[in-house]
Parts: C-alpha cells; sequence; structure tokens
C-alpha cells in the first residue's frame, strides 16, 4: 500500500500545483508525504476575514482506500486546534469514503464545512468577537510553528511586509479580551 498512497499523493501535488485552490495553499511535509499541510485564508466579509489558518491532512499508508485525519491547527473559533474533525471525509467516517476523493476534494469540502454551524466531532462554539479576534491574531499564532515556517515562509514575509509583526501584541489582547467577555466555548465530541 505505502508505494501506492505515495505516488497518488505525488500526483494530487502535481495536479494542485497546476489548479491551485482558491484561497487555499497546501504543501507536503518534506519528511513524510503523507502528511500535506493546508492553508486556509478566510473570507471577506466573514469573521474569519483576514484570518490565516493551517491544518494538516495525515494520510494513511492505505489511501486511498482508506480516509484521512482531518486536524486544524491554527485556534479559530470552528475547530479544535490540534483535534481531528470529523467530515464524512474523515477517517471518522470510512464506510462513507470514496477512492475517488483526493487532496483538493477533501480540502474543498473543510473550507465549506468551516463556514458553516454544524456541530460535529473536534467542532468548538465561539462568539463573533472571539472569531474576529482569532483571525487578527493566526499568523502570531502560525509564526510559533515550525512546520508552518519550513513550508509558508512567503506567507510570513508578505505578512511581515505588510506591518503584520507590529499587530501581534494588539492581536494576542484582543483574543484574551474576546475569549474574557463570552461565554465558554462548547467542544463537541463524536459519540
Amino acid at each position: 500500500y505505502g508505494a501506492m498512497s505515495t505516488q497518488r499523493l505525488q500526483k494530487e501535488l502535481k495536479l494542485l500545483a497546476r489548479s491551485p485552490l482558491e484561497n487555499m495553499r497546501t504543501a507536503p511535509n518534506p519528511n513524510d508525504i503523507l502528511e500535506f499541510h493546508y492553508v486556509h485564508f478566510g473570507h471577506k466579509g466573514t469573521p474569519y476575514e483576514g484570518g490565516v489558518y493551517h491544518g494538516k491532512l495525515v494520510f494513511p499508508k492505505e489511501y486511498p482506500f482508506k480516509p484521512p485525519s482531518v486536524i486544524m491547527m491554527t485556534p479559530n473559533g470552528r475547530f479544535e486546534p490540534g483535534k481531528r474533525i470529523c467530515l464524512s471525509m474523515s477517517d471518522f467516517h470510512p464506510e462513507s469514503w470514496n477512492p475517488m476523493w483526493s487532496v483538493s476534494s477533501i480540502l474543498t469540502g473543510l473550507e465549506s464545512f468551516f463556514y458553516e454551524t454544524t456541530r460535529t466531532a473536534g467542532s468548538v462554539e465561539s462568539s463573533m468577537a472571539q472569531k474576529v479576534a482569532y483571525a487578527r491574531a493566526s499568523m502570531a499564532v502560525n509564526i510559533k510553528s515550525v512546520m508552518f515556517r519550513k513550508l509558508f515562509n512567503d506567507i510570513i514575509v508578505d505578512w511581515r511586509e505588510k506591518g503584520g509583526g507590529e499587530d501581534a501584541a494588539a492581536a494576542s489582547v484582543a483574543v484574551a479580551e474576546a475569549n474574557a467577555n463570552a461565554a465558554p466555548a462548547v467542544t463537541w465530541r463524536h459519540l
């Protein structure tokens, strides 16, 4: 299985290079192609606007016959950072997995689900103010990640050129204030 999953993911990587997803960047871990990292850029007109959300897809050796884990690393007010997210295209539902699905289709599904309020394992409830504060603080969080810096350094450079570094401390204060003024976040677990 290992060789098949590697070949399939290398093919998908080439397809993504030719036809990148809108509002999304992807890159495999240079030491392990079974770990694909992504960055989702928050849509304008939403509480996530301006947010830069880092996550990863962790593929099993049996891919494409078994689904990946889907994880969001950056705090965002929609999904619990570092926890697996329950999607029909994730390892929570191997019975609904379709081997024709790809990195592109998984991330497109995740992006759509990101803007919903449907409860699922790995999701959290938060206020609009919290989501806005997390969006504002997202890059200050991301630059602490070694893998983010390694794979998406150009995003960091662009952010700093636009003055993002000076805003990092203010963003952290905004998150603390939004959390202090909101009801505690509710985390949903898979039953």
